[in-house]
């Protein structure tokens, strides 16, 4: 690919957004190209499955769950990811397959390699180039620091158990993918935390 691939990952209300955000201003400033998605997300598909995975009306079986999620991220990777990058594009993506790995493998307990099995076509044909771990423990982030909280989301009201399992889960994976996956301890200066972001990329050599 001409471009590079990267990924933003961590649990709920630690503040990815607003990284995203700044980082997309940074880019722009410096004249770099770059392409901002999500998961689940980013096509007509993925965001039809993306309704039914955060609708609180409905009960979900981890296993249809996960196999959600690989189907919208095929979408996903066909329609939008590979022809950014086929265009030189840097292609920054809000959760990718450590999330599915973190919240499905870990949190729901289906193992790591159920969700690398059904999540075949993401390994094989599109892996980031680097991925930001903002490394945070549900518990103390920063809208649950404020009481804050979304409604109308399926995952983001899970109990904070699950949120928990979903923490362990990125930790560990900065372990298996330590040359793939950079843990970055978010300060309370909003400001700081982006630039230990943008020095992380930089050192990578995904961005200038």
């Amino acid at each position: 690919m001409k471009g590079k691939f990267i990924t933003l990952e961590g649990c709920e209300g630690v503040g990815k957004s607003t990284q995203l955000n700044m980082l997309k201003e940074y880019l722009e400033k410096t004249g770099q190209e770059a392409f901002f998605t999500r998961e689940p997300g980013g096509t007509p598909v993925a965001e039809a499955i993306r309704k039914i995975l955060l609708d609180q009306s409905l009960t979900i079986e981890p296993k249809v769950e996960a196999m959600l999620f690989a189907t919208a991220r095929i979408s996903h990777i066909d329609e939008v990811i590979i022809p950014n990058l086929e265009q030189g594009k840097i292609v920054i993506s809000d959760r990718y397959i450590d999330s599915s790995l973190a919240y499905q493998g870990f949190a729901r307990n289906l193992g790591l390699d159920f969700v690398q099995t059904v999540n075949k076509y993401a390994f094989d044909v599109c892996m980031p180039d680097c991925t930001i771990f903002i490394d945070m423990d549900p518990e103390f982030s920063w809208r649950r620091q404020k009481g804050n909280k979304i409604s109308n989301d399926r995952l983001e009201n899970e109990k904070l158990e699950f949120h928990k399992g979903c923490y362990i889960g990125f930790t560990e994976l900065a372990k298996v993918f330590k040359d793939r996956i950079i843990k970055i301890v978010p300060d309370i200066d909003k400001n700081e935390t982006h630039r230990r972001i943008v020095e992380a990329l930089k050192n990578k050599g995904v961005i200038k």
